[in-house]
């Protein structure tokens, strides 16, 4: 409560309104307000000094000071309510207000609520569930010391990187070792820290490395691009901590030299031939360190885990996937060439430059930003083709719609002389397809000639060759040779001799004549 008896009597010695304030633990505001009414009311220093503090209260506010007094509030309610996701102080303090005015009583002005609760957590040492919110934050970071593997061909001793992943709530955590500190084992590590926990945190902490973070300055933040799409992914919201500004994560600062020492210092005798191997160990420890009791209170990390993880949120139906970039041109065959296998695109986009997004399992392709395509990625022998149907223009689309089984159909509504000529172009290739453009273009002199036509065609075609080509109908059908009446007359037979090149007697007398 304002001491308004000391800020008149430190007026009277000829201190300025804010080294008042200063001393009095109060706004500046108040001062002004406080010395304004004194000198409406006459009271000066000489007139107050022998009455109390509240004396001198109620006679600078005679109205509020005789029928309200201010209502503290339940601060154990309030921290409470702090620990809820998006609850913040001025919230409260608005719906404290709120209460204060339905019940009639004098609600405190924000900075005093606040400085009551401040005293409230210093009184009741609950300064880590004030700071940190359950399931709010999630804080990574790489680890100084390194672990080692050995060489099973040299001997050598190989560095092994390990990531550390802490939750300020409980101060469970997740680690891993990496050959390395690039990209790729960044992301895996998080996908994996994140099924560790079996959720998601709303906020992502990390430290300013390059690997994740472009550029954070105070008025600008840019994110790894990779990194911004496994943040949305998982729907997180990347929060780098501030440059030169290690509280930002003082947590994982805290721990990554914790999990140091009591996980790599345990395995420091002892030798590994393989990353698996080392990993292996190394959640060993992970799992005692986190079971480990509390010194200074009851419980473990493991413990507070189980209440802080039914806040987390869900995690996606399927793990996020690194993905490499690419750029591309659709070629006049609406297909784009990456990694030497063929993906179709919309026929509308042929000769224009598009991005191309590979993951371990799909293939997506974007043309300014936005997704045109998408295929599952081809493996094994190269210059396969993934086409989809959608992709095609209407002329390729109706031609795909066509096989042996329907042109078969077709033609036994014509004639059995045009299903033979069908059959003979299906099965002249060693792939039915190609026999497919013979076929269709078989069916299009139909249009332009009549079926029965196209039958006589056919039949005559046939009497020439067992294996007529489409060059041949086309050729009987323009010539009109289908129109030539034949008659169908059987030519004499010709007597067969036993053996053709036996010399008879007439050819013995030609020399006697």
């Amino acid at each position: 409560m304002t001491n308004y008896k000391e800020i008149i009597r430190l007026h009277s010695l000829g201190l300025n309104k804010t080294r008042i304030a200063e001393s009095c633990g109060c706004a500046r505001s108040t001062v002004i307000t406080a010395l304004h009414k004194a000198e409406e009311n006459g009271l000066s220093w000489n007139a107050v000094k022998n009455l109390s503090s509240e004396e001198v209260t109620r006679k600078l506010y005679p109205a509020t000071s005789m029928g309200q007094r201010y209502s503290m509030p339940d601060y154990e309610w309030v921290h409470k309510e702090m620990q809820k996701s998006g609850v913040t102080l001025s919230l409260l303090w608005v719906e404290y207000c709120e209460r204060c005015r339905q019940n009639g009583e004098l609600p405190y002005k924000s900075t005093q609520f606040n400085k009551y609760y401040a005293d409230y957590v210093h009184k009741t040492k609950a300064t880590m569930h004030l700071e940190h919110k359950p399931s709010e934050n999630l804080q990574v970071d790489w680890a100084g010391q390194t672990a080692g593997i050995t060489d099973t061909d040299t001997g050598e001793r190989l560095p092994a990187y390990l990531f550390v992943a802490v939750l300020p709530y409980s101060g469970y955590a997740y680690t891993e070792a990496f050959l390395n500190m690039k990209q790729e084992a960044w992301i895996t590590a998080h996908v994996h820290a994140y099924n560790y926990f079996g959720g998601v945190t709303r906020i992502l902490t990390p430290d300013n490395l390059k690997t994740g973070v472009i550029k954070n300055t105070r008025t600008e933040t840019v994110l790894n691009k990779a990194y911004q799409e496994m943040a949305e992914h998982y729907g997180t919201a990347i929060i780098p901590t501030r440059p030169r500004t290690p509280k930002d994560k003082a947590f994982v600062e805290g721990s990554v030299g914790v999990v140091s020492t009591w996980i790599l210092a345990a395995l420091r005798n002892r030798q590994f031939l393989s990353l698996d191997e080392l990993n292996r160990a190394i959640w060993e420890k992970l799992a005692d360190f986190n079971h480990k009791p509390f010194q200074k209170k009851d419980g473990s990390r493991a413990s507070d885990f189980e209440e802080e993880k039914l806040f987390l949120l869900p995690l996606p139906p399927n793990p996020f996937e690194l993905a490499e970039r690419k750029t591309a041109t659709v070629q006049y065959n609406y297909h784009i060439s990456v990694d030497r296998m063929n993906y179709s695109v919309p026929y509308e986009y042929i000769k224009q430059k598009v991005d191309v997004r590979l993951t371990g399992s799909a293939v997506e392709i974007y043309f300014c930003g936005t997704r045109v395509a998408s295929h599952l990625r081809l493996y094994g022998r190269p210059n396969q083709y993934s086409t989809l149907e959608e992709h095609m223009s209407p002329e390729h689309t109706a031609y795909l719609q066509w096989n042996s089984e329907r042109f078969l159909r077709w033609v036994s509504s014509i004639g059995e002389n045009t299903a033979a000529v069908v059959r003979v172009f299906l099965t002249a290739h060693k792939v039915e397809q190609q026999g497919y453009k013979s076929c269709m273009a078989l069916l299009k002199l139909s249009d332009h000639y009549s079926v029965v036509r196209l039958e006589d065609a056919c039949r005559k075609a046939l009497t020439f060759t067992p294996s007529p080509s489409l060059k041949s109908v086309q050729a009987i059908l323009k010539s009109e040779q289908d129109l030539l009446q034949t008659e169908d007359v059987d030519p004499e037979p010709v007597p067969q001799k036993a053996h053709r090149f036996t010399r008879g007697a007439e050819y013995y007398r030609r020399g006697k004549k």
